[in-house]
């Protein structure tokens, strides 16, 4: 079978889950958590049922409630039921490197020399438009079966990754951001743009992207030290001029990282200086990772209605350090939770909010699991301003919901069967869960991918290169006889 044959095959198949719900309004029974605020200012700011019905209806909430009490109102209507299963809404990654997931767990080294030893060699095979359509949808999958329903995404410096990537996620109908990486020295020279070609490509893009159906464009510098002062005053001007667009970059990762900015920007007062010169400090400008920064910094974050996202199994495998999130807090900066894959070791939430239990732990803190799960979902929805359409429950909101498996494992079901408290219950959860505990994922009210256990629907993708020619493989289980 052809390349173009075999894509097109595995387009149709993902395009068979992707129409919007049109019809009658429908309506998923479980248990059913949300949040309306943040749970550490205000221990009420979520709302919980033991029996709840989630109605829905051309892919916005409709309701929500009791069971038996909205049973009443919507005599007709039909209902998936969904026992031993917790209903939330979908996690939103606010950061994370999708051609990355192909080198993900590389090992032995810190940021920049992993950047130059995998990162790179990786991102130049994204040139290849195919290439890149195979990685978008294994991505996406990935995404999908991990539970994540929106995610804010780096792409590579080539306008293909972009594409790729957009027209996947637009036939899936998802919530998704994503732009073209800025880079025009300090990397190969096949992976370089250079300030006015990065302003051209990014031009391009926005217009073609940018608002198209749940899709959402970010100008994407890689970092200070991959961008010139003219490329960073290139990418301000292009954010001047489209103001409604993310900003999507790193900040502070990293000690050595930090002292290689400060020599390369002498005349500006600190990392965050450099940005904030460009233009590039805003309202929508989301820095990954800020585990290097100074209170001055924190101070300018809120005072922009900026955002950080703290990506914990990446600063782990980097050893880049340990972020303060009581410090993000006290100066009242948004704060997001980024898989950061592929330094990151997991497109699960789960496995997020697991290690920064444990980063918070090293620095005599707590993060309790109704934070933790605040921060995956409507936190993460309100860093990057989206908050008016998803991350809860509200009326009118777009109706991305997961279903967590409660029987995921047998050492979850053995687990929760001796828990008596909710707070025990989703603390056991995000210590415990992985994918596997992700039933069911909707994606505007459409149940996007079914979830059997083992005998599922199970997605493999290799993507090879060998110098200029690309073989893609891609297999579908559906069943054990297949």
């Amino acid at each position: 079978m052809s390349l173009t044959k075999e894509f097109m095959l595995i387009f149709v198949f993902l395009g068979s889950f992707t129409p919007f719900c049109c019809g009658a309004p429908t309506a998923v029974r479980g248990e059913i958590l949300h949040f309306i605020g943040d749970p550490d200012k205000r221990a009420e700011n979520y709302q919980y049922w033991n029996d709840g019905l989630l109605v829905v209806d051309k892919g916005k909430i409709l309701d929500l409630g009791d069971a038996e009490n909205l049973l009443n109102k919507y005599p007709n209507i039909h209902i998936t039921q969904y026992p031993d299963s917790l209903i939330m809404p979908g996690f939103i990654d606010t950061h994370v490197h999708y051609p990355q997931v192909e080198m993900i767990a590389a090992f032995g080294e810190q940021l920049l020399e992993w950047l130059n030893r995998y990162t790179f060699p990786t991102e130049s095979k994204y040139s290849d438009m195919e290439y890149a359509r195979c990685g978008a949808r294994f991505f996406l999958s990935e995404l999908l079966r991990n539970g994540t329903t929106t995610a804010l995404v780096f792409g590579t410096v080539h306008k293909t990754s972009v594409d790729a990537f957009f027209e996947q996620a637009e036939a899936l109908n998802m919530r998704m951001i994503a732009g073209k990486v800025l880079m025009d020295r300090n990397a190969r020279k096949d992976l370089l743009d250079t300030p006015k070609s990065a302003y051209a490509d990014s031009k391009e893009l926005i217009m073609r992207w940018h608002k198209k159906g749940r899709l959402l464009y970010a100008i994407t510098p890689r970092f200070a030290f991959t961008s010139s002062a003219e490329q960073l005053a290139m990418a301000g001007k292009l954010a001047q001029e489209y103001n409604d667009v993310f900003i999507h970059t790193h900040l502070s990762e990293n000690i050595d990282e930090v002292a290689l900015v400060k020599s390369l920007f002498p005349a500006r007062k600190g990392y965050l200086d450099v940005y904030h010169h460009a233009g590039l400090v805003r309202e929508r400008s989301v820095f990954a990772h800020g585990v290097q920064l100074t209170d001055k910094e924190f101070k300018t974050l809120a005072e922009a209605d900026a955002a950080i996202s703290f990506c914990p199994t990446s600063n782990l495998f980097l050893g880049s350090g340990l972020f303060n999130l009581p410090k993000a807090e006290q100066y009242g900066v948004h704060v997001g939770i980024g898989s950061d894959v592929g330094a990151g070791t997991s497109l699960s939430t789960f496995r997020s909010l697991n290690e920064a239990y444990k980063i918070m732990q090293l620095q005599k803190k707590k993060l309790s699991p109704f934070k933790a799960f605040y921060l995956a979902t409507l936190g993460g929805a309100r860093s990057l301003h989206l908050d008016n359409f998803i991350g809860n429950f509200e009326k009118d909101k777009e109706a991305d919901f997961i279903v967590i498996d409660l029987k995921a494992t047998p050492l979850i079901d053995y687990r929760l069967r001796n828990s008596s408290t909710l707070f025990d219950r989703l603390f056991a959860l995000m210590m415990l869960a992985d994918d596997r505990a992700i039933k069911a994922t909707y994606i505007a009210g459409k149940l996007t991918r079914p979830f059997e256990g083992p005998d599922g629907l199970i997605y493999t993708n290799q993507c090879h290169q060998n110098n200029l020619e690309q073989t893609t493989s891609v297999g579908i289980k559906l069943n054990n006889n297949n």
